[in-house]
């Protein structure tokens, strides 16, 4: 559980010593604050704080979350920071201005090589810490670095607190807000649950029981039909092995899933995790 005094994460198990840094716009103004937004870091920890702290680089967040899930703290919640850029989401441009910034520390998309596969910045990651999904804004599936069980547990529960505190009514994806230039937070984050055990969306299919939040292709290839039934018009290219899918409803062994559209997929070709 994350307390918030005066705007700081107060000292608990999971925060770190506080690197506060002079990188803001001032303070929201009132009643504008309302969104969280999600971002990965796309490098280690260490490299991505010493590039928010550098005075030099116009980018700050107001938090980062490391791999074991642990907080550090850089800019105060009621200041705004630089992690949105150009942005606009809805009516509204310049997200800075309306939001909190989460960095999550993820190397993002990886290019496999040989028996590993590789960061931009050169790691190198064994196959159980890599997925391979579409990302919400294309259309081919790409390998991306996937985020710890910690990290995912205390985005929740840091969103949580501040749902509580700021009375944020949206959590979004960089994805989402500057979508022509980014991919942040990517696929492997569960950016779509998140909101629906946050803020409440209800996805639940017809007979009242929730569906699974994703799954996993299992046949070679799987096709994308217009409706819950085999003779359903295709919409899509077929998925292929492996491919990670948000799940959205389900309906007589049929699930309706999201990559860059939506369509219905036959529920027994789809490995729940």
């Amino acid at each position: 559980m994350f307390i918030i005094e005066d705007h700081l994460l107060q000292p608990g198990e999971r925060v770190r010593n506080k690197q506060l840094v002079n990188k803001s716009s001032g303070e929201f103004e009132k009643g504008k604050l309302d969104t969280i937004v999600i971002h990965y870091t796309a490098g280690p920890f260490q490299s991505s704080l010493n590039t928010l702290k550098n005075p030099k680089v116009k980018a700050s967040a107001h938090v980062i979350v490391d791999r074991d899930g642990s907080v550090t703290q850089l800019i105060p919640f009621n200041e705004i920071a630089w992690h949105a850029g150009e942005s606009s989401y809805g009516t509204r441009t310049g997200l800075n201005k309306y939001s909190i910034g989460i960095e999550i520390v993820n190397s993002g998309p990886l290019t496999k090589s040989g028996n590993v596969y590789r960061s931009w910045y050169g790691s190198a990651y064994n196959p159980s810490d890599v997925i391979e999904a579409i990302h919400r804004n294309q259309s081919t599936p790409k390998y991306w670095h996937v985020y710890t069980p910690e990290q995912i547990e205390t985005v929740k529960e840091l969103c949580s607190a501040l749902i509580e505190k700021y009375q944020i009514k949206q959590i979004l994806g960089h994805e989402e807000i500057a979508p022509a230039r980014k991919t942040d937070p990517g696929p492997a984050f569960p950016l779509d649950k998140l909101r629906e055990q946050l803020l409440g969306t209800d996805r639940q299919n017809n007979g009242g029981a929730e569906a699974p939040d994703t799954g996993r292709v299992m046949a070679s290839t799987l096709n994308i039909r217009n409706t819950p039934e085999s003779n359903g018009t295709l919409v899509a290219k077929p998925l292929s092995k492996g491919t990670l899918v948000s799940i959205v409803e389900e309906k007589n062994g049929w699930y309706k899933i999201r990559t860059t559209i939506e369509g219905w997929v036959s529920a027994k070709y789809v490995d729940i995790n």
